[in-house]
């Protein structure tokens, strides 16, 4: 599967220029845990809901403090082209949890979440348990032996 097809939401993004108030806002209006800061349609940043309460809040920030006062810059991205596979190895090996989605020409286009890919994968499971439960609750009596003489 490819990653596009694990995304759940369209990311949220903001400028560099954005307040922290608006942007927690776009947050919880987009319902989502995380923005993307991007200029001129390129990822630069993003923060999360984590980065707003220990970063800016806990340090006393102002609410009207730009959000590039508090992104993450070190961008982890991969490619809406990119199997499933690779953003499982991005977070087994980074600590992060979201993986923005770039096209070929490096702009935003989609956001994947370990959640997204935890909520994919245990449906998958599910479709190949089914089956299996069915056996196990529903099992059907064994067949006589032939007598032999």
């Amino acid at each position: 599967m490819q990653l596009r097809e694990a995304v759940r939401r369209s990311p949220v993004s903001v400028t560099p220029d954005t307040t922290i108030a608006k942007a927690a806002r776009a947050m919880h209006e987009g319902g989502v845990g995380a923005v993307v800061v991007v200029e001129d349609g390129r990822p630069i940043g993003i923060v999360t809901d984590r980065d707003i309460t220990v970063r800016a809040t806990a340090r006393r920030f102002p609410p009207d403090a730009r959000i590039d006062s508090v992104m993450s810059t070190d961008l982890v991205t991969g490619s809406v082209e990119d199997d499933v596979s690779c953003a499982l190895h991005v977070f087994e090996t980074h600590p992060i949890r979201r993986l923005p989605l770039l096209d070929d020409e490096g702009a935003l286009v989609g956001l994947v979440t370990a959640d997204d890919l935890l909520v994919n994968l245990s449906s998958e499971l599910a479709e190949l348990v089914r089956p299996i439960t069915a056996q196990v609750l529903f099992s059907h009596s064994e067949a006589d032996v032939p007598a032999v003489p």
